[in-house]
């Protein structure tokens, strides 16, 4: 234990600080920090979002499984966002956003797997680990005690300190992405996009596309049909609303795209503001997706929501509306109400033309 303690203070005396986040485990590793005078150097805040509601409102957003490395690195993005909105005059490389999802021995037989993933988020690398533990080989107490070692190592080695991480039975799966230095200007707020080529896109396709699918691509076959214009798929990195994408999800993302394909990487989480950043372009968007872009519970109140809309006139936008299957049943654009100052920027393909109940969500549960 005095071992650990001497490791912790070093952490203290440094420069660095955190923000830690923890579900189902982990809640000891910050207990040990906490324990060690000098931890309020180091640590900004600590949140433990342990029902699925309270996740929910962490996230604000509902992931498709609570313990698992996507939702990790959902957290360790929120929490280094945290720390970037406490320390605004702090430099960011000195900021770490810290993340722990865990299922573990309980008070009775579990039947899906004992695992843990801690992720570490900073400005200049994402590193995760995945683990699936051994049932029954450790207590409750002792698997937390193994989180407590990892999340020690990793923090330790972000802090420039080593720490060799612990030596057990079972594989772990560790992954680091760095990240290229136009991603960290964009999520540093010092450009607004990075892009594939030079060329300003005309024809922009919005979305997480995770996965990419065959839907997307024929969606993209026929908005470059309709308008001739080459389209270019746009994934927003930085949402006002929800965690930032990690380097492994940036890097995940784009790995999809061939070299003929067109990509921008934005810090444009609505659509007003992807209007602004490209003016006298087409947007090529799902019903549901325009749906709730005229919902008033997006906005601050209805005023609001009209002055994000008339963006739309003022920089010369217009949408290509494809049909989406939504709670069981198709919507296209003639079941959407329309504010009357841009229905005649909205066109739409009828499910005639188009039609795939397809969704990146449903793939991912499938695997």
């Amino acid at each position: 234990m005095l071992e650990r303690t001497n490791l912790i203070k070093k952490i203290h005396e440094s420069k660095y600080k955190l923000v830690y986040v923890s579900s189902g485990g982990g809640t000891n590793a910050v207990s040990s920090f906490l324990k060690v005078p000098g931890a309020s150097n180091t640590v900004l805040e600590s949140y433990i979002p342990y029902s699925k509601k309270s996740m929910d409102i962490f996230l604000n957003k509902k992931p498709d499984h609570y313990c698992s490395l996507s939702t990790c690195l959902s957290m360790s993005a929120n929490a280094y966002k945290k720390c970037m909105q406490i320390e605004q005059d702090i430099n960011t490389k000195y900021l770490i956003g810290v993340a722990v999802t865990a299922s573990l021995a309980t008070t009775y037989n579990k039947i899906g797997e004992h695992k843990f993933y801690i992720a570490i988020q900073t400005e200049s690398y994402t590193k995760s680990i995945s683990c699936i533990l051994a049932k029954g080989k450790r207590t409750r107490e002792e698997e937390e005690e193994l989180i407590t070692e990892y999340v020690l190592s990793l923090i330790a080695e972000s802090c420039g300190i080593k720490k060799a991480l612990p030596i057990h039975d079972e594989s772990i799966e560790l992954q680091e992405t760095k990240a290229r230095r136009s991603w960290k200007k964009l999520l540093n707020n010092k450009i607004n996009f990075v892009s594939s080529d030079k060329s300003t896109p005309e024809l922009i396709f919005p979305g997480s596309f995770n996965p990419l699918h065959d839907g997307h691509l024929k969606m993209r076959e026929l908005a470059e049909k309709k308008t001739g214009m080459r389209a270019t798929f746009e994934i927003c990195a930085k949402n006002a609303d929800k965690p930032p994408l990690t380097f492994h999800e940036i890097k995940r993302t784009l790995d999809q795209f061939n070299e003929n394909d067109s990509w921008v990487m934005t810090s444009a989480g609505r659509f007003s503001e992807k209007a602004e950043m490209f003016p006298n372009s087409v947007f090529i968007i799902g019903a549901d997706t325009l749906v709730r872009v005229f919902d008033e519970k997006f906005y601050l109140n209805k005023r609001d929501m009209i002055n994000h809309i008339e963006r739309f006139n003022d920089h010369n936008v217009h949408f290509l509306v494809f049909g989406r299957k939504v709670d069981n049943k198709f919507i296209s654009l003639r079941d959407i109400a329309i504010p009357e100052n841009i229905r005649k920027r909205c066109t739409g393909f009828d499910e005639a033309s188009f039609r795939d109940d397809i969704s990146s969500t449903a793939l991912r549960l499938e695997n």
